[in-house]
């Protein structure tokens, strides 16, 4: 059974998804403000975090900061600011995925389901090694020169589609749907945005990638 941590200060919201979880056999603890939901995911360990951003006390953003210094817990952030700068910000401070509202029930289950699937493991995942740093898909860990490389819950999921098809053209279209999902599948700038980070903590020489490919007009390779 999965545990959830519903991070919003407006009752009426947190009791009609605590409701829905809860009637679908998921542990759920809810938070009014950062601080609460801060203290829970460290006592409570949830399998996922659903996070408004407009909290009482700070940013939602600042919570999944301070989240992602110690914990890889995927986050999907519930929040009625729409504007394209929000969602980049919230996605860049690690966020997993971004719902705005109002929202339909049936949706925001459908993408706690799917943030749930992609964060388990699977044992039989191979490691990946290129000539500037080392992919242990099992472990969700990337070394480079023995040292592990901070990667935020996005930019992972970004490279763990791309190296799963070595040697393969994997197009925008399907890079933003398994990432972003199915919304986002015109924001082709995002694309730009990850693959340039990814480039700047794992090439050598990022503006001459040997590992991170564009395929241009069509989407990325990963070359081992």
């Amino acid at each position: 059974m999965s545990r959830v941590l519903v991070v919003e200060d407006d009752p009426g919201i947190a009791r009609a998804v605590r409701m829905n979880l809860a009637a679908r056999q998921y542990d759920v603890d809810v938070a009014p403000d950062g601080a609460t939901a801060l203290e829970l995911a460290a006592t409570h360990k949830p399998d996922l975090v659903i996070l408004d951003l407009g909290l009482p006390d700070m940013d939602g953003a600042e919570v999944i900061h301070r989240l992602r210094e110690w914990s890889p817990v995927p986050v999907l952030v519930l929040s009625a600011r729409d504007s394209q700068p929000d969602k980049v910000e919230a996605l860049d401070a690690g966020a997993d995925d971004y719902l705005t509202k109002p929202f339909g029930m049936g949706e925001l289950l459908a993408r706690v389901r799917a943030a749930l699937r992609r964060a388990q493991p699977a044992d039989d995942e191979p490691v990946i090694t290129t000539e500037a740093f080392t992919l242990d898909l099992s472990a969700k860990r990337v070394t480079r020169d023995g040292t592990s490389v901070r990667l935020t819950p996005t930019e992972w999921h970004l490279l763990e589609v791309l190296a799963k098809s070595p040697g393969k053209l994997v197009d925008r279209q399907h890079l933003l749907t398994e990432v972003w999902g199915p919304s986002y599948a015109g924001q082709t700038n995002y694309l730009r945005v990850y693959i340039a980070q990814l480039r700047r903590k794992l090439e050598p020489d990022p503006s001459h990638p040997r590992h991170l490919l564009t395929e241009a007009g069509m989407g990325y390779r990963f070359e081992t």
